[in-house]
């Protein structure tokens, strides 16, 4: 495409690309924009080196070459703010410039945007059912390597507390957490059998009282005496990963009040989603540790949102087939909230148009300047500003727009032409 369009000069005309999501992931309410703060960071490093133009070379005409060994992004992009709610339409991304500059970024932002925003919707959704309680994304051996520190910062934009991933850490300053596993456990055998005792013992020799200990590596009640026999009743936690976990939380709670460890608290981890930590809620569970689920969307890996051509020198332009039609033209969006703050409508106008009616509604303006002339805007927000924001937004929603049972977006959005 690049290399026809410089071609024929069509390369530098005016255009806009928004990005968008056309649905939500079957039964989903909501949708939770992450991966602005990562696809910014990125653009700012977006060029093409000998390594990479040596790829290309053998194939494409040497003006094209020459082009791209020159690119800078100097166009204009505004956007949701990274940790803002988004439904069917929303123009979560409006990336202005030439047509060549603006469409090699397709694959940046979708890559980016579809990956991070597919974790932060779902661990969204986990964080609400959790009803407050510690979570701890564990989901590290579940995807790909190098994906792995990006779903734990998406999490955490979501309201998870800390993470397993220490790259994510490092690179992000999510808090770090977890327990140990059972192989260290089981590393404490010998021919004699198992010492699960010894085990324990020199986590908390090394850890301190503090720890969390894996109490069902063989039977669990024996584990719970052994951890607090061990450690004390001032022991940290102790963690369960097999079994029917919302009865054996009520058992372990009470083995554990019964020795005095009242103030120890039950880890739970083990294939667990929001159906299932909404199913544990009214037990005695006080941290959950997500692992596969998370990391895959639970069911939805991917937000589903298009690149999409929508104006070419101020005309409007749309594609229209079936099932895949865009809205043409650049646009600008409202949020319409009570004065509770409760969310009512989203309404997508023209951006040349006047702004919409809004009947005695607060309004709110939704894309905010990312970009100007190829620079980053100053002050833009820190991952700790966005998990505010998506923590104010699930406040705003519809009740109903929290529930994890099949229905339709918790708030409509109206096009305005």
């Amino acid at each position: 495409m690049l290399a026809a369009a410089l071609a024929d000069e069509s390369a530098h005309r005016r255009c806009t690309f928004e990005v968008f999501a056309r649905r939500l992931p079957h039964g989903r309410r909501y949708g939770v924009v992450a991966g602005t703060g990562r696809l910014l960071d990125a653009l700012e490093r977006f060029q093409f080196g000998a390594a990479e133009l040596a790829v290309i070379e053998p194939f494409l005409p040497a003006e094209t070459v020459a082009w791209l060994r020159d690119y800078r992004f100097t166009g204009d992009i505004d956007g949701y703010a990274e940790g803002e709610l988004y439904f069917p339409g929303s123009p979560i991304l409006s990336v202005r410039g030439s047509f060549a500059e603006c469409v090699v970024l397709e694959t940046l932002a979708l890559s980016i945007l579809n990956h991070d925003s597919a974790i932060a919707s779902a661990a969204a959704r986990m964080v609400s059912a959790s009803g407050g309680r510690r979570m701890i994304e564990m989901g590290s051996r579940r995807t790909h390597e190098l994906a792995a520190p990006d779903s734990s910062r998406a999490a955490y934009l979501a309201g998870f507390d800390a993470t397993s991933n220490l790259e994510a850490v490092r690179r992000y300053g999510v808090p770090g957490a977890g327990t140990s596993a059972h192989a260290f456990t089981l590393l404490h055998s010998g021919a004699d059998g198992e010492h699960e005792a010894e085990a324990f013992r020199s986590q908390v020799a090394a850890l301190g009282i503090g720890t969390t200990l894996l109490v069902d590596t063989y039977d669990i009640t024996q584990g719970v005496a052994t951890a607090i026999e061990v450690a004390g009743p001032e022991l940290g936690g102790v963690r369960i990963d097999s079994g029917d976990l919302g009865v054996l939380a009520r058992q372990v709670r009470d083995q554990l009040d019964g020795l005095g460890a009242t103030k120890t608290r039950i880890v739970v981890s083990g294939d667990l989603d929001e159906y299932a930590i909404a199913a544990l809620r009214a037990e005695p569970v006080d941290v959950y540790g997500v692992g596969t689920s998370l990391v895959t969307g639970s069911g939805a890996p991917t937000a589903g949102m298009v690149y999409k051509l929508v104006e070419v020198d101020g005309v409007p332009v749309a594609k229209r087939s079936s099932h895949k039609e865009s809205r043409g033209g650049t646009k600008k969006a409202i949020r319409l909230s009570k004065g509770t703050g409760t969310i009512v409508e989203e309404i997508v106008y023209p951006a040349t148009g006047p702004a919409p009616e809004v009947n005695g509604f607060e309004a709110r303006e939704l894309l905010v300047p990312l970009v100007r002339g190829g620079k980053l805007v100053d002050d833009l927000p820190t991952l700790s500003d966005s998990r505010d924001h998506v923590a104010h937004g699930l406040i705003s929603l519809p009740w109903e727009g929290l529930k994890l049972s099949a229905g339709e977006p918790a708030v409509p959005t109206t096009f305005v032409s």
